[in-house]
């Protein structure tokens, strides 16, 4: 029986995955606190007042900024305090709902990040928005046999979280997940989700998520050897419910693995 393997949030776009041991799905959102805050790269257009999807090149991100992944993060949810730390050590704290706060971060980021920086990093935040890489509210669902089916194609080990998902589930064979598109899934006793969207990779998943080198070419590696460069999809929430790791996850309708 397929199960949740793990759960996974990013408070803030492009930093550290935070493992959740369970979290609440709400209809038509994310899971809570994923992609809250982002750092635009320079003057990004983004309106707190009216927010809206931007695409993720006017944010710092692993796609161009690969150094991210060296950095360690938490988030405090009762605060909103963030924490980085560099090479074991904390070198920046704030209070992202102040400016002061932000200002410590940005401080920070300025100096890090300066080779590969387009103007002033900025936090951002607007209620209710999530900066995520598609523009509807979607839970990124990540298959285990198809990490390790890329891994046995790129001869090297493929760490599950280079595709940043928010759900890993085990005991899929690979790519089933891409037999579900339009179809629900429940996870846990009563949260439903429907299978909106394959994801498309990009160089973000080149990047080791402990060392933050660009060690290999993940959407070659899965182009030339499955002719897409797909790796997981979205689901939206139907139904709202608590999910938990180790959570069975069953199907609407049972579909053939698409053929690759």
């Amino acid at each position: 029986m397929p199960t949740i393997q793990a759960i996974f949030r990013y408070p803030v776009k492009g930093l550290t995955p935070e493992p959740l041991p369970r979290t609440r799905l709400s209809p038509g959102q994310t899971v809570p606190c994923d992609r809250l805050y982002a750092v635009e790269n320079g003057p990004s257009g983004f309106d707190p007042a009216k927010p809206a999807y931007f695409p993720k090149q006017r944010f710092l991100m692993l796609m161009k900024n690969a150094r991210l992944a060296e950095l360690r993060t938490q988030f405090d949810e009762a605060t909103h305090t963030l924490t980085i730390r560099s090479e074991g050590r904390v070198a920046a704290q704030g209070d992202l709902r102040t400016e002061a706060g932000c200002a410590d971060i940005e401080c920070f980021l300025a100096e890090y990040c300066a080779p590969e920086l387009r103007g002033p990093p900025k936090v951002l935040h607007a209620p209710g928005h999530s900066f995520s890489d598609v523009a509807r509210k979607v839970v990124s669902i990540i298959n285990h046999a198809s990490v390790q089916a890329i891994e046995n194609a790129a001869g090297a080990p493929v760490h599950p979280l280079r595709f940043r998902g928010n759900l890993l589930i085990e005991g899929w064979p690979a790519w089933h997940e891409f037999g579900l598109l339009n179809e629900e899934i429940a996870i846990g006793p009563s949260a439903r989700l429907k299978i909106v969207k394959r994801i498309v990779r990009c160089a973000a998943t080149e990047v080791d998520p402990d060392t933050g080198i660009r060690d290999l070419p993940i959407p070659r590696t899965i182009l030339d050897s499955f002719g897409h460069v797909d790796c997981g999809v979205y689901g939206e929430v139907i139904d709202a419910g608590e999910i938990a790791v180790g959570d069975k996850v069953t199907e609407s309708k049972m579909r053939p693995t698409l053929p690759l």
